[in-house]
């Protein structure tokens, strides 16, 4: 009797059980609150959690929505010197340029700066650009990153152009950019160097400024009193500025600054180009406005 009382309770859990995992979440959204819940529970690591939100949303996301613009793209020409070349490589640290012919519009293909190694190992051959650049790839602003990731991995590519829906050149992506819509930013060697300081002075009032540092040091450091109580770091002013968490290339004029996002994530900015609108404006009065 015993036995079979055991047995019954044993089947009514295994029951509950089965209804309890059986519940198909409606949809995205849904599944993403029970991943949450899990997370909440300690049942799923919050550095996972992301990631599978991650994953779950570049499905939504557009080509448009993280490449870099025309206007910010570093390009080689296509007639250019190694020496003109390698200067260029080592200014930006990327690994990976458009060559352009006559205009930007015109991409005849794409560098890889490690293909400069055969001509530094052998400065005495001649060297021609047609002969070390990589085929373009050009793919449509609207394209699904899920999509474009998986033809990424395919095609072992690195880099593609995008073009608009007049087959002119908007931009490009690089499947770092994707990852990076999963995981989170990533940061290289040369990320770091520049991270090394707060604030970078550059020449006609340009100031490259990391979104962490503080406001106390912004407003010492232009002698001003910006955000003095309403916001602790630069990132925050400027999202209070915007209003929203802007993307990469978004600009606003804000307290005497045109302010541009050069680095961004879906989480939060990371680094800030700040251009005087007016140079001779003094920092008595930008702190007045």
């Amino acid at each position: 009797m015993m036995a079979e009382k055991k047995e019954i309770n044993y089947s009514k859990w295994l029951k509950r059980f089965a209804r309890l995992f059986s519940r198909e979440p409606e949809d995205r959204d849904a599944l993403i609150e029970i991943l949450r819940n899990s997370e909440h529970r300690n049942l799923l690591d919050p550095d996972a959690l992301l990631m599978i939100e991650g994953a779950l949303h570049v499905s939504e996301i557009q080509v448009r929505d993280i490449m870099v613009p025309r206007v910010q793209m570093i390009v080689i020409e296509n007639n250019a010197e190694p020496e003109d070349i390698l200067s260029v490589v080592v200014e930006s640290g990327h690994s990976r340029f458009p060559v352009v012919g006559e205009t930007n519009d015109e991409i005849v293909g794409i560098l890889l700066a490690k293909d400069l190694l055969n001509y530094y190992a052998d400065p005495e051959k001649d060297f021609d650009i047609k002969d070390v650049m990589r085929a373009t790839v050009f793919i449509p602003e609207s394209k699904r990153l899920n999509v474009l990731l998986r033809e990424f991995r395919t095609s072992r590519n690195h880099m593609a152009i995008v073009i608009d829906e007049y087959t002119g050149v908007a931009g490009l992506v690089t499947i770092e950019d994707v990852i990076e819509e999963i995981i989170g930013e990533i940061e290289d060697e040369h990320d770091l160097e520049e991270d090394e300081v707060n604030i970078n002075n550059h020449d006609n009032d340009r100031y490259t400024i990391r979104a962490l540092t503080p406001m106390d040091d912004f407003n010492s450091y232009f002698e001003t009193e910006v955000c003095k109580y309403e916001c602790d770091t630069v990132g925050g002013l400027v999202i209070n500025a915007f209003g929203h968490l802007p993307k990469r290339g978004e600009t606003i004029e804000h307290e005497g600054f045109n302010i541009k996002v050069i680095r961004a994530d879906k989480r939060r900015v990371h680094m800030l180009l700040f251009t005087r609108v007016d140079a001779e404006v003094s920092t008595e009065e930008i702190a007045k406005k």
